[in-house]
């Protein structure tokens, strides 16, 4: 929820501070009209109902229609004191201002070094702040649907209403991962919209109704740009990409169908200058109804865990186990006390399908896993020594992130044995851990535009533990015997495994 001072080409933004919520005029009912004013009839129902949409006529009736479901969020909340002057370096504490604005060079004057604020390098006071933010009521009952970081360390939550009314909330459960909250206010028969249960195209309509810049009820238009989408600071990773204008003020807002329905949750925006320019991001209806509803039933949610840490398959890597299309993920090492390893899944197996479905890439693996239960039994889908095999696995919850990467391994200082091969030059690990060392790389080799570098360990060779130059020699020889241009190798840097695809022949 709190804003963070982001580059000048690149921000993910979502709900910003804001110093004042401008008042939200308009009537809240939960009569609704079905059809033509000329034929109107009274609905005396909390679900809304949504005329059929003429988009040459515009979108008038759906949004006179969803709109006393769209709410404004009110965040009070206090931001931990900080200290604004580090080593005689200004810290600057307005996140909201962007680089290069005049007023910048005012709070560099007057809060650095010799200013009033941050004289000595002393702590600041906490500072008290409001945010405002976005959501849309989901039941008749008052539940309501908003983004985590709108939320997230609140001290006190107000829900204002279309009519300008306000109620205090209680948070019910967040998401981190998912960037979704749930919140409870009190009431019967409210004015309540669904979720999509078809899932929107690339191309179809979104309106987006929320609050940005404390204007709340505003509405913009657009399309589905794109679906999957993969932005940064984000672990869950599957995003619609909308053009509807999106800017502070609407994260935790709904983006519509032309039934009215919900397509998904804005939460993020693409911007070079901190304003919308047509790139935003919401959270697709699938994903928010799975997780509202775990935070509504238990108030957390509880996701599958593999225990297995992955890497895309690139076409090096397929090419280098005779994979026909670069797809799936590839297992870099299983858990010691995970499912995966305890079901039989190795080091270097690719996983291309969860039960029966196909797996694009690791995101996509992630995703799948963390939508089953706890304690159910899937099937995977292997790719192992040229030949596809299935492995059941039982996931257990995914509790904690993964341990830490041990220390990286220390380079030996001389090591008589070495040879040049690939436009590397390797010699064995001094530290007693296995594989070779990488002594040199030929700037213009595969090896190196592969990312090898001084420093890294081969630990494998076409999933053969390599300890010696010979077994590096030899299992070389065993991927050209089998008719492959290209080696699966695997590297450790930093304490980190990853897998490569290296062609084979190329000495720079």
């Amino acid at each position: 929820m709190r804003p963070t001072l982001l580059s000048r080409t690149r921000r993910w933004l979502g709900a910003s501070a804001l110093a004042l919520l401008v008042g939200i005029g308009g009537v809240s009912t939960a009569f609704v009209l079905t059809g033509q004013a000329a034929n109107a009839q009274v609905r005396n129902a909390a679900q809304i109902v949504v005329p059929q949409v003429n988009q040459q006529q515009g979108f008038a009736d759906l949004v006179d229609a969803v709109k006393p479901a769209v709410v404004s969020i009110l965040v009070e909340a206090e931001e931990p004191a900080r200290t604004v002057q580090r080593g005689g370096e200004f810290e600057f504490n307005f996140p909201d201002l962007p680089e290069g604005h005049p007023f910048r060079d005012f709070f560099d004057q007057f809060g650095g070094p010799g200013g009033p604020r941050g004289q000595g390098g002393e702590d600041a006071r906490p500072r008290q702040f409001m945010a405002a933010g976005s959501g849309f009521i989901i039941s008749e009952d008052g539940y309501v649907v908003t983004n985590n970081h709108v939320v997230s360390d609140a001290t006190k939550v107000t829900v204002i209403f279309e009519d300008g009314s306000e109620q205090v909330a209680t948070v019910v459960g967040t998401d981190e991962r998912t960037d979704l909250a749930v919140l409870k206010i009190e009431g019967k028969d409210l004015p309540f919209v669904s979720f999509e249960e078809t899932p929107s195209r690339v191309g179809d309509w979104v309106v987006a109704v929320g609050n940005p810049f404390g204007l709340g009820g505003t509405v913009t238009v657009g399309v589905i740009s794109g679906a999957g989408r993969n932005i940064g600071g984000s672990s869950y990773g599957d995003f619609l990409q909308i053009d509807a204008a999106v800017n502070t003020g609407n994260s935790g807002g709904p983006a519509f169908n032309t039934n009215g329905e919900v397509v998904g949750v804005n939460t993020a925006i693409y911007s070079p200058n901190g304003g919308n320019v047509g790139i935003a991001f919401a959270i697709p209806a699938h994903t928010v109804k799975q997780i509202v509803d775990q935070l509504i039933d238990t108030g957390s949610v509880t996701r599958g865990y593999l225990g297995v840490s992955i890497q895309d398959v690139t076409k090096d890597i397929a090419d280098s186990v005779g994979l026909a299309n670069a797809r799936g993920a590839i297992v870099r090492e299983p858990a010691s006390d995970g499912p995966a390893g305890d079901a039989g899944v190795k080091s270097g197996d690719i996983i291309t399908a969860v039960d029966g479905e196909q797996i694009d890439d690791a995101l996509d693996l992630s995703r799948t896993v963390a939508g089953k239960a706890p304690g159910s039994t899937v099937e995977l889908t292997i790719w192992r020594d040229g030949a596809e095999t299935k492995l059941s696995v039982t996931l257990t919850e995914l509790t904690a992130e993964a341990a830490p990467a041990p220390d990286a391994p220390v380079p030996p200082a001389d090591i008589p044995e070495s040879t040049s091969s690939l436009g590397m030059t390797l010699v064995p690990n001094g530290d007693g851990s296995g594989g070779l060392l990488v002594q040199e790389v030929d700037a213009d080799s595969a090896a190196a535009q592969r990312g090898l570098a001084v420093g890294d360990v081969l630990l494998e060779v076409d999933n053969k533990p390599i300890t010696s130059i010979a077994d590096f020699e030899s299992a070389i020889s065993g991927v050209e015997s089998k008719g492959l241009d290209t080696a699966l190798v695997k590297v450790a840097r930093n304490g980190e495994a990853r897998f490569i695809g290296l062609p084979l022949g190329e000495e720079g």
